[in-house]
């Protein structure tokens, strides 16, 4: 096999481990010296390939990068950038394989969610047409928990755990002002269009009736107001509070979210402009109650103080393995996580074609929503347990934890035409 460098890009919202992916594709690539010269890193993901702004990862210590293991955050930058159609755009292919030729990149590493796994699907098609094949693999990441196939992401055991760990504490603190102060408590979390996170605010009980969180408000159940009124009434009425956990992308019946902005991002996604106080401000106008919200946010997906260990080794995993595949001849195709069992929990290793991963979403599944649209069922908490289990906690100095900045020193340009985005 010929000795070719390699390019190693992060796409879209970051998470608490993605860094942890990237140690696990530059040390495994460090171990095949003799078929990967070179990690070649995008500096703001797949902008840095197109604008020839690459970071030689190479430069790194090895101490270094395996400190990435433990640092939340995107080491290289990351964007928001959606590469259009072959056909709409052929400009932006084109220039991508001009700058992989003239850096001898062989390989193309695409760490990101479905939109990302678009891409690596695209740029395997269109090297091969232009004469300079490139081996790509997609590298699953999302908080949201959303990509077809794989068992289930990493950096979505993160949030999750946070989560429960977030709704159960908040519970703790509203129950003991609930008789003379705040009723009502909103914890407002990400999921687009799938409530793979909000479902895991569900795992701050036991499943106990009465056990916060009383509602979570999934976007796969359009919401009812009349219905969710009710609820939070008899809530309090039985238990003196009551503690809501909502998906930023609740929605009505018609398809229309709780709290959209009305603007699109550069993936073309609707902007949600926060649901938390929009839920907040029905219950107090149709009931009166004292309330208080939080909008978890970023929080909830930069978290590594608090990351689950089974997360951690998940996604690094998938970064060594997403090496390991390119290094056998595999392209076109995307590490998955294939669960083999529930008790004792054990995973493995597989792989699948991006063309069944590239923009799909996997939502939930209706049987792992209660019958009456408000909790999650036993099924869930099958599958949601074992992703938060176990802690990996970084090495902490005068109180914090203590992350890595990288040197990120740029690889020389060789081609003399600029590109403009």
């Amino acid at each position: 096999m010929t000795k070719m460098n390699a390019f190693y890009a992060q796409s879209g919202g970051v998470t608490a481990v993605i860094n942890t992916t990237a140690c696990g594709v530059i040390e495994t690539a460090r171990k095949y010296k003799k078929k990967i010269a070179n990690v070649y890193a995008g500096r703001n993901g797949i902008i840095g390939a197109l604008t020839e702004d690459m970071i030689d990862t190479n430069k790194e210590s090895a101490s270094t990068i395996a400190f990435l293991r433990h640092t939340p955050g995107g080491a290289f930058g990351t964007a928001r950038y959606k590469l259009k159609g072959i056909d709409e755009n052929r400009a932006e292919y084109e220039r991508l394989i001009e700058v992989f030729k003239a850096h001898n990149i062989g390989y193309f590493f695409y760490n990101g969610g479905n939109d990302s796994m678009d891409t690596a699907h695209k740029v395997s098609q269109i090297s091969k047409q232009l004469g300079f094949p490139v081996q790509c693999l997609g590298i699953p990441k999302t908080v949201d928990n959303d990509l077809p196939i794989t068992d289930n992401c990493p950096g979505f055991g993160s949030v999750a755990k946070y989560v429960a760990i977030s709704t159960k504490e908040a519970a703790l603190d509203v129950l003991s002002m609930s008789r003379t102060s705040t009723k009502v408590f909103i914890l407002e979390v990400m999921g687009r269009h799938a409530g793979w996170i909000a479902a895991a605010g569900g795992l701050a009980s036991s499943g106990a009736v009465g056990e916060p969180p009383h509602i979570i408000l999934f976007p796969e159940i359009p919401f009812k107001k009349s219905a969710f009124l009710k609820r939070v009434r008899e809530c309090v009425k039985k238990h003196d509070y009551c503690v809501i956990v909502v998906s930023e992308g609740a929605q009505y019946a018609n398809g229309r979210f709780l709290a959209e902005a009305g603007t699109k991002d550069a993936f073309g996604h609707s902007q949600l402009g926060g649901v938390a106080p929009v839920v907040a401000k029905m219950v107090n106008d149709a009931l009166g109650f004292k309330y208080h919200y939080a909008v978890a946010d970023y929080l909830q997906r930069s978290a590594r103080h608090i990351a689950s260990a089974t997360d951690v080794k998940q996604a690094y995993a998938v970064g060594k393995s997403a090496v390991k595949m390119a290094l056998s001849g595999e392209t076109n195709v995307m590490p998955v996580i294939k669960r083999i069992s529930d008790k004792p929990y054990r995973w493995k290793i597989d792989k699948a074609p991006l063309s069944r991963i590239a923009n799909k979403e996997k939502m939930m599944p209706r049987r792992y929503i209660s019958k009456d649209g408000f909790g999650i069922t036993r099924a869930a908490r099958r599958y949601l347990e074992p992703l938060i289990r176990g802690e990996d906690y970084p090495i902490y100095s005068s109180g914090l934890p203590k992350y890595v900045t990288l040197k990120n020193i740029p690889v020389t340009r060789k081609l003399k035409t600029k590109f403009v985005l």
